[in-house]
């Protein structure tokens, strides 16, 4: 499969580093072609400007012109997996960002043609969605306010896929208060999950 990973943490001695480094091994061990982003290594600028808000739908071609390489990442993806830690309830400002900027109308979506209706896919070509992050919040909290870090992913983005896109969620929760057997276990839990993607 091929399958582009979107790696998003400023400190490169995390253990999302790890994350993704264990993610990357098992997946190319696997036979996958893995193709990289590292938002924060590379200076994407996540913020949509004024101008390109104002073509957002008057002139896309432009839009998407900036952003070439990321949509040409996407458009010939099969698999997308996402590594990020979960800040303030959601994916930090710079994935965010990405999504804003790259998941443009006649490239993710579709633009509803009428009042009511809602976006058409424009992904279907990807199978799988996999999300990896870490929380500091405890899993019983992030249940009671209905975990919209997860939603935006699973449902929202999920959403402009293929109708059998499947779906993999792994999150470490209390991340401030883990120990290193914690740690050792997700990952041992990423590597098994992943080497069972097919």
């Amino acid at each position: 499969m091929r399958v582009l990973m979107v790696y998003c943490h400023p400190v490169e001695g995390s253990f999302n580093a790890a994350v993704r480094d264990r993610a990357l091994a098992v997946l190319r061990s696997a036979g996958h072609e893995v193709e990289l982003v590292d938002l924060y290594r590379e200076g994407f600028d996540p913020v949509l400007s004024t101008a390109e808000r104002e073509a957002y739908l008057a002139d896309t071609a432009w839009v998407v012109a900036r952003v070439q390489r990321h949509v040409d990442l996407l458009m010939r993806t099969e698999g997308l997996v996402f590594v990020y830690p979960t800040w303030w309830y959601g994916p930090p400002a710079m994935l965010k960002g990405w999504l804003e900027r790259t998941w443009l109308p006649d490239v993710a979506f579709t633009v509803p043609k009428k009042k009511g209706e809602r976006a058409g896919p424009g992904l279907r070509h990807i199978r799988w969605l996999c999300c990896i992050t870490t929380s500091g919040s405890p899993w019983w909290w992030l249940q009671l306010i209905r975990d919209p870090g997860r939603m935006l992913f699973v449902r929202g983005v999920r959403a402009l896929m293929a109708r059998r896109c499947k779906v993999t969620w792994l999150q470490l929760f209390s991340m401030n208060n883990v120990d290193e057997g914690d740690l050792k276990r997700f990952l041992e839990r990423v590597g098994r999950t992943l080497g069972a993607v097919r």
